[in-house]
């Protein structure tokens, strides 16, 4: 019995031995084939960090063609103009993204050789170098034409394989410079849809159904033209400029065959023309379903575009006319008259100080009616309703300005409002109306300080 049982053990031990010699040969076997594979783990490895750059020193402003070509795409080439301005030239003409441009050669100037793998790369397949995931040729700054290209990522990952071109030596570099110059076309082209400067539009038209608009810029901000003239709110105007200036296509969209169709199947919604810095630039914006589509004459594609720059076009005639009665904004007033049925109001504004019948008012009471009449705004705009006024309001700006009269009537449940020398007719909330003439008769003289000779 003892005997059977030592015979169990020793086979069992024998056994274990084996096991463990085959898992040590197939550790060791492998080991010996990534070694073979990735020289970064073998003759890498004993190599110091290098701290030169990879890329001879070269001045950025001095070139002027780059050339980018990503696996499987075709090579992008880009051309700096006299002006330092960049320009796609193939695979077809198009603006370039100035900044992404500008990135691309920041990386390059400040890229690193991490470290040295092999000082003449014998067997470049196995860094991905015969076929490179990304390859840049540059030219220009007094030099000969140079040749950056990156292939794998190294098996531990933060670093890729790199070499120069007419160099043999194989070099790591971070993987964020590989990141930095592996660009698309639609990574490098200017995906603006206008290049007009915002503040430089002079004037806009929109034409669209029903009824086609028209702004121009003027001193104090903007005025409309058509359908007729009339009074704008220019901080509603300046908005949508600012919309359509600043327009981008949406890149997943970029030039897709998709867009083209769903362009072409959308519903017209409107034509933008805009004049400005860069003289006459037009956008067209169509939607299907609920996404919108453009095409302008600067870029020639059709894209899918931002539902914002949608929403603005399809905007009407109402969303761009100021309601506010009152012009003078921010402006002080030296006199507010105000008439409303036996009631006779006038203030006028002495210093810092407001005046009645020659009796300093309450300020904060007397400014409270300013600021009511500078939001007297309008519901709506309307066609008729306005009969015989009940309420005068005259207000004159401290500065000299244009003197401005409303007169408000009643209509039915409500009011209308009309501008001296104006046809446009406001409908105002009956309980704007009505805080006007409650202000206007609690103004009472200003209190008299105990100090003041008044009071002695």
């Amino acid at each position: 019995m003892v005997e059977e049982a030592i015979g169990i053990a020793i086979r069992v031990m024998k056994f274990r031995g084996l096991l463990i010699a085959v898992v040590l040969l197939g550790l060791l076997s492998g080991a010996l084939y990534w070694s073979s594979h990735r020289k970064a783990s073998g003759a890498g490895a004993g190599q110091a960090p290098v701290s030169t750059s990879a890329i001879p020193a070269f001045d950025q402003p001095g070139i002027t063609q780059l050339t980018v070509t990503v696996k499987g795409a075709a090579p992008i080439v880009l051309l700096r103009d006299a002006g330092g301005k960049w320009r796609i030239q193939e695979p077809r003409a198009l603006n370039a993204d100035q900044d992404a441009v500008a990135d691309l050669l920041s990386t390059l100037g400040g890229l690193n050789v991490d470290r040295v793998i092999e000082e003449k790369g014998a067997n470049l397949a196995q860094y991905g170098l015969d076929q490179p995931a990304v390859e840049v040729d540059f030219a220009g700054g007094g030099s000969a034409p140079r040749r950056l290209l990156i292939g794998d990522d190294t098996p531990a990952g933060g670093d890729a394989y790199a070499m120069l071109g007419g160099a043999p030596r194989v070099f790591t570099v971070a993987i964020y410079a590989k990141t930095g110059v592996n660009k698309s076309l639609n990574d490098l082209r200017d995906k603006r849809l206008l290049t007009m400067d915002p503040d430089k539009v002079s004037r806009v038209e929109v034409l669209k159904k029903p009824q086609d608009l028209e702004f121009a810029r003027i001193k104090s901000g903007w005025q409309i033209l058509k359908p007729s003239p009339l009074r704008a709110d220019s901080s509603a105007i300046d908005d949508f400029v600012r919309t359509l200036a600043q327009s981008r296509m949406v890149a997943p969209e970029l030039g897709a065959p998709a867009a083209e169709t769903e362009f072409a199947r959308g519903k017209p919604v409107a034509e933008a023309r805009l004049t400005g810095d860069a003289g006459v630039q037009t956008l067209e914006v169509r939607k299907n379903n609920r996404s919108y589509y453009a095409k302008s004459d600067v870029t020639g594609d059709a894209c899918k575009v931002d539902t914002v720059l949608g929403q603005a076009l399809e905007k009407n005639l109402d969303d761009f006319r100021n309601r506010k009665l009152f012009d003078f904004g921010d402006g002080q007033l030296s006199r507010v008259e105000m008439r409303s049925g036996a009631n006779d109001w006038v203030f006028t504004r002495s210093g810092s100080d407001w005046q009645s019948n020659g009796k300093k008012m309450d300020l904060s009471q007397t400014q409270g009616l300013v600021d009511q009449l500078r939001d007297l705004s309008a519901t709506k705009f309307v066609n008729a309703g306005f009969g015989r006024p009940e309420i005068q309001i005259t207000a004159t700006p401290q500065s000299g300005g244009q003197i401005e009269s409303v007169a408000i009537a009643k209509s039915g449940g409500g009011y209308v409002a009309k501008r001296e020398s104006d046809p446009t007719l406001y409908q105002l909330d009956p309980s704007a109306v009505t805080d006007l003439t409650t202000a206007a008769a609690a103004i009472k003289p200003a209190a008299v300080s105990a100090k003041s000779p008044a009071a002695k």
